[in-house]
């Protein structure tokens, strides 16, 4: 047995291994660089074309991830995989994933539907799944909303398209809906007419349409007033605490009484 032939041949073997590591781990290297700058580079001439940030997030999603789809590829070929059996493979692992995450699947394609019928975009102001807030990125599978209390959600877009979608921010504004309650003895009238001065004077409400004050419904205490100011969605909740305290203001000064419940009184 001539050990010196077998020294140089399992010498050889893990020099061409080795170099053949050494290979895949620049190739790797390198792969994802320029994948990294293709992305960068494909993001740049969207930008410059003023293609919407949604769009352009997710088409960045997509050509990262076919581009390391492909570089994997190309390195399992350098170590002599056949790349057709790998593709075959690629198939039969997709058939088999998607009847395993046929939820992650639907996630996808709702995404894709998101994009193309577009019914918000990134910063629009929404109530999408379940939760209401600033749409900050409309992602493969999920949907980043920014809740009003600063908490990041994640939504899965099946749920977000499968579900009653309003976007707050498609309209010019938006209505804050208030109730104040009146007692028995209030003019109601003269009541009406000092909230609508009161709501005219708060910053950022609409003058057209002006805001409503009308009877909504009656209770034991009195009628109840429709408190209805109209305002961007972007200052709504200034608008809605403004006007809870223009009631309070307009009654007191008013010196309107603290509306009781009659009936029980006199039951008592």
């Amino acid at each position: 047995m001539d050990f010196q032939l077998i020294s140089d041949t399992v010498t050889n073997a893990l020099t061409t291994f080795g170099l053949k590591v050494l290979g895949a781990l620049l190739a790797w290297i390198v792969g994802r660089y320029l994948i990294g700058l293709a992305v960068r580079l494909v993001s740049a001439a969207l930008t410059r074309q003023q293609v919407d940030p949604t769009l352009l997030r997710y088409v960045g999603n997509i050509v990262s991830v076919a581009l390391n789809v492909v570089l994997v590829v190309a390195i399992l070929g350098y170590f002599g995989v056949e790349t057709t059996s790998f593709a075959a493979l690629i198939a039969a692992m997709g058939i088999a994933i998607g009847a395993a995450w046929a939820g992650l699947l639907a996630n996808f394609a709702a995404g894709a539907f998101l994009i193309v019928l577009r019914p918000f975009k990134v910063g629009d102001y929404v109530r999408a799944g379940g939760v209401e807030g600033t749409v900050k990125e409309i992602g493969l599978f999920a949907s980043t909303i920014l809740t009003p209390d600063n908490v990041t959600t994640f939504v899965g877009n099946n749920r977000i398209f499968s579900d009653t979608i309003q976007n707050y921010s498609a309209s010019a504004y938006r209505r804050v809906e208030r109730t104040a309650q009146l007692d028995h003895t209030v003019d109601v009238a003269d009541a009406i007419r000092r909230l609508k001065e009161a709501l005219a004077k708060i910053p950022n409400v609409e003058k057209t349409p002006a805001p409503d004050v009308e009877i909504v419904d009656f209770s034991v205490r009195g009628p109840v007033l429709a408190v209805r100011p109209y305002t961007h969605t972007d200052h709504y909740w200034q608008v809605y605490f403004d006007t809870n305290r223009a009631i309070v203001a307009t009654f007191g000064a008013a010196g309107y009484p603290v509306p009781e419940e009659r009936l029980r009184m006199r039951q008592a």
